[in-house]
């Protein structure tokens, strides 16, 4: 059995969305100077890196993250190729063979350089929202900061797809990734009253 990961690390100065908390990491106590351990210090926001947003992040009255569906984030997953696109729209997915795919992850290129932040990238065109929940979609995962664009105020996407009970993982990292089927891993941290997590994602494949 063979396991890609596609979460990408985190690490101080990596790149967040704007005016979002900056990564760091530090270590707090040193067993130099405790005498037993050392014991590291994190500050983050809830969507660095490889993250699940709960719907509460976009919707007021939406779930939490302890609150979520645990299944959603382990299981068969597929993962197809959308290349050049803006927008994913029901064309775009109409291409693909989607019928009883509950976790679905594209694999668009959008985010070339890890080390610099994305101003464009591939986001999902809201109408598709339908396509995919009648074709059986429970979570979609993206390689892009967000499905919907930098400058989004009212996250068309983010509420299109929520309607239709599909939830949500942004920024993973499938360059090691072919397409097709897979098991998806990509357990959110069970924070309180969170609005989204970190997760670790790994891709294993038999």
């Amino acid at each position: 059995m063979s396991i890609i990961d596609i979460t990408r690390s985190l690490k101080n100065g990596m790149p967040i969305w704007p005016g979002d908390t900056p990564f760091s990491y530090e270590i707090s106590s040193t067993l130099a100077e405790n005498g037993s351990a050392n014991v590291g210090r994190v500050v983050m926001s809830t969507h660095t890196g490889t993250h699940i947003d709960a719907p509460f992040h976009f919707d007021e009255k939406g779930k939490r993250i302890e609150e979520l569906d645990l299944s959603l984030y382990i299981g068969k997953a597929l993962v197809i190729e959308i290349v050049n696109k803006e927008f994913i729209t029901v064309d775009d997915l109409q291409k693909h063979n989607l019928q009883g795919c509950e976790r679905l992850l594209f694999k668009t290129g959008s985010w070339p350089v890890p080390a610099i932040f994305p101003e464009t990238y591939t986001c999902i065109a809201p109408e598709a929202a339908s396509y995919l929940a009648v074709s059986g979609v429970r979570l979609i995962g993206v390689e892009s900061p967000s499905v919907d664009p930098l400058n989004s105020k009212e996250m068309l996407a983010h509420h299109a797809l929520n309607n239709k009970g599909i939830h949500i993982l942004e920024s993973i990292d499938l360059q090691e990734a072919e397409p097709g089927e897979y098991e998806l891993i990509a357990m959110p941290l069970k924070i309180e009253k969170a609005d989204g997590s970190p997760v670790r994602a790994v891709l294993r494949k038999e």
